[in-house]
């Protein structure tokens, strides 16, 4: 049976992204791992782009497994160098210095 997103859901991932501390990042899939939908990292990018309207949440700490950041998002590089996170070139966090090992 399929499980369809609701707002048990959606807070479930955005508790995971609250937790992911400064200066480190997590990825889709594994948020999508830590609320037990291993197969569902699209999933976790969808609650994200709307998170805005849930409150606060340090979304831009989320980036895709090979650490590429959301394609459009300037803002998203910044926030992170700020943090103190760094990068293998101006698209990619250096996944083996920052990864949230949770």
């Amino acid at each position: 049976m399929k499980k369809i997103m609701n707002e048990q859901l959606i807070y479930e991932i955005l508790s995971v992204v609250e937790e992911i501390p400064e200066g480190k990042v997590a990825t889709y899939g594994q948020i999508a791992s830590l609320i037990g939908r291993d197969k569902n990292a699209r999933l976790v990018g969808k609650v994200l782009s709307q998170a805005e309207f849930y409150g606060r949440y340090p979304c831009h700490r989320v980036v895709n497994y090979a650490g590429r950041l959301v394609p459009g998002w300037q803002e998203q590089r910044f926030l992170l160098l700020e943090e103190g996170v760094s990068f293998k070139d101006a698209n990619h966090v250096d996944m083996k210095k920052n990864k949230w090992e949770c």
